[in-house]
C-alpha cells in the first residue's frame, strides 16, 4: 500500500532471486497518505544504492520514482524506460555468478 513499507531487506532479497533490477514508485513527497512512508522509501532506496554497487551490482538497475495514483501515462512511461534501462545493461552480475558466468 505504502512505498515506506520497502525495506533494503526485500530489495536485496529481489536481486539475490534473480530480478535484474527493482523499481520502486510511491506518491509525490507532500501526497503520502500514510504521512512520510515516501521519505523513508527514500531514505533506503539511497541508502542501499552504494552496498549494491560494493557487491557489483549497478545502482541504476535499482530506481525510486515519484508517481501519483493518477499518473497512468507517467507511471507507463517510466516502466517503459526502466525496462529500456535494465535491457542496456543486461543481466544482473549476481545472475550471472548464480549461472556459473
Amino acid at each position: 500500500m505504502c512505498s515506506g513499507r520497502i525495506s533494503e531487506l526485500l530489495i536485496f532479497k529481489a536481486f539475490t532471486s534473480g530480478a535484474d533490477g527493482v523499481l520502486v514508485a510511491g506518491c509525490h513527497p507532500g501526497d503520502c497518505h500514510y504521512m512520510k512512508g515516501n521519505l523513508s522509501a527514500r531514505r533506503r532506496v539511497v541508502g542501499i544504492k552504494p552496498f549494491l554497487e560494493a557487491i557489483g551490482v549497478e545502482p541504476e538497475r535499482l530506481r525510486l520514482e515519484w508517481i501519483g495514483a493518477s499518473e497512468g501515462p507517467k507511471f507507463a512511461e517510466t516502466v517503459k524506460s526502466f525496462t529500456q534501462t535494465i535491457k542496456e545493461l543486461g543481466p544482473s552480475p549476481l545472475n550471472r555468478r548464480r549461472n556459473g558466468h
